[in-house]
């Protein structure tokens, strides 16, 4: 059997890569009939690649980064990055501290125990109320919402149910983790940011692979011989060199994750037409 490496998932032609999504955003946009983009800047890999992508398709003009800290959760070193990279790009920006709204909530919810015991549910709801934030801005200024997901993400379901998966567009949903940090230095990203550690910054020192127990390699290892290379789950350990545990782990987490890639369960119509059209032949 063929060995599968990384090096097959990341070395492709960046240049088409950006050809092929900034011709998707376009498109999207002029589709849409809206005026621009929105898209929450946090100083992290996905939204910066995202952003920097969009600019480079669209102009500075189509473009509004919403950089949305709680200063709780987030580090400084985030928000001036995400600051930099606006003034770099040349667009304008704002700052909105979220840290009030999440204490609101907190106040106002009579189930609420401690930071730590409500950890999950609080760090899900810093990402609902940044979608809220966003589609805000995109109401008032007749904007779509850019969403940041990446496809490794979006597979394993490591995102919040409309949180950050609450978007209009989604460009790097085709691209695993490992090619956006690729893609990020074709773009002209900062470095700093391009190997930056992933994280959605929900609770104090939240970091991606740790939660998850897995590396993204890993991951986009795992997912690539499952979904594009159609290898059986028995036969991916031995093309990849992962460990048959932490496959296991990466499939059970795509599986688990289908519901939050789904639109909303709902029942079939039929019954319901069938007693309509049965009503108006009575009458």
């Amino acid at each position: 059997m063929a060995r599968v490496k990384l090096e097959d998932i990341v070395n492709i032609d960046y240049g088409a890569v950006e050809a092929y999504l900034s011709s998707f955003l376009r498109g999207e946009l002029e589709s849409s009939g809206r005026k621009g983009y929105i898209v929450g800047l946090s100083g992290g890999l996905d939204s910066s690649v995202t952003y920097a992508l969009a600019v480079r398709a669209l102009g500075a003009g189509s473009v509004f980064p919403i950089i949305m800290p709680d200063p709780s959760v987030t580090p400084q070193a985030d928000v001036d990055d995400a600051i930099g990279l606006a003034r770099l790009y040349g667009t304008r920006y704002h700052v909105v501290n979220i840290a009030p709204i999440i204490d609101v909530f907190r106040g106002s919810l009579p189930i609420y125990e401690s930071e730590e015991a409500d950890r999950m549910a609080l760090g899900n709801l810093r990402a609902r109320v940044r979608m809220c934030i966003l589609y805000y801005y995109a109401n008032k200024l007749d904007y779509l919402v850019l969403g940041t997901g990446d496809r490794s993400e979006i597979l394993i379901g490591y995102f919040t149910k409309y949180g950050d998966g609450g978007v209009d567009v989604a460009p790097l949903a085709v691209l695993y983790k490992s090619q956006v940090r690729r893609l990020a230095l074709h773009l002209g990203v900062p470095e700093s940011i391009a190997f930056k550690p992933s994280s959605p910054r929900l609770w104090p020192g939240h970091e991606a692979e740790k939660e998850l127990g897995v590396s993204y390699g890993e991951v986009d290892l795992v997912l690539h011989a499952f979904l594009d290379l159609k290898l059986g789950r028995g036969e991916i350990s031995g093309a990849t060199g992962v460990s048959e545990g932490v496959v296991e782990r990466v499939l059970d987490m795509y599986e688990r994750s289908k519901h939050k890639r789904a639109w909303v369960k709902a029942p079939s119509v039929e019954p319901i037409v069938e007693m309509m059209v049965k009503l108006g032949s009575r009458n």
